[in-house]
This record gives structure tokens, C-alpha cells and sequence, in this order.
């Protein structure tokens, strides 16, 4: 009687262990998946980083990129900053703004608008 509720219990385990196993497979090629596609992107566009007073004075832009929120700067080619807000969490008259090219002046515009809407 011991032994069958031994073998019963590793296979519980190991059922166990496989339903873990196949959940992190999927998540990690979702995750690849979505690198994948940004980085398919890349060659046609250039990010950049800076800091100081170059950045605030140009104004950027902010598009849809394979459906999340994507910043430009002025020139609506060059990438600042990629986002994790998906379109489809904004409201439609700001998705309507953001899918023709919202254009945001100074810095300090745009991160209260992506910290307003990345939570």
C-alpha cells in the first residue's frame, strides 16, 4: 500500500515538473519573439542615448511601433526609447494622437506622459 502512494507521488512530481518546464519555454519564446521583432527593426532606424540640455530641445515624437508606444526624436526616424505600453491600454483619443505621431515638446512632457500611462 506504501508503494503505490510513493509512485504516486513522484508522479505528481514529475507531472509537476514538466507543466513547469513547458510554462518557462513558452514565456522565454514570447520573450525572444519580441526581441526578435525589435531587432528587426533596428537596421532601418538608429537609437541613441544622451543626456543634457540636446535632448530637451529637440521635441519628440511618439508612434506605434508592432503595437506598443515607441518614442522618436524630432527627426521621426532615429529611436529614443522603446516602451512597454501596449496601444490598446491607451484611451481612443490618445491612441488616435499616438498612431498619426504625437509630438511632445520638452522631456519633462514626455516622461510624465509615459509614467501616467506605463502604469
Amino acid at each position: 500500500m506504501k508503494k503505490k502512494y510513493m509512485i504516486g507521488f513522484f508522479c505528481v512530481l514529475l507531472f509537476a515538473a514538466v507543466l513547469l518546464t513547458a510554462g518557462y519555454q513558452i514565456s522565454y519564446r514570447h520573450v525572444m519573439d519580441r526581441q526578435a521583432a525589435r531587432s528587426e527593426e533596428a537596421p532601418t532606424t538608429e537609437s541613441i542615448s544622451a543626456e543634457g540640455d540636446a535632448v530637451q530641445e529637440e521635441g519628440f515624437y511618439l508612434s506605434e511601433l508592432q503595437g506598443y508606444v515607441v518614442v522618436y526624436l524630432s527627426d521621426q526616424t532615429t529611436i529614443y526609447e522603446f516602451t512597454e505600453i501596449p496601444l490598446t491600454d491607451l484611451p481612443d483619443e490618445v491612441q488616435q494622437e499616438v498612431a498619426s505621431g504625437k509630438y511632445v515638446e520638452t522631456a519633462e512632457e514626455l516622461y510624465a506622459f509615459l509614467e501616467n500611462y506605463s502604469s
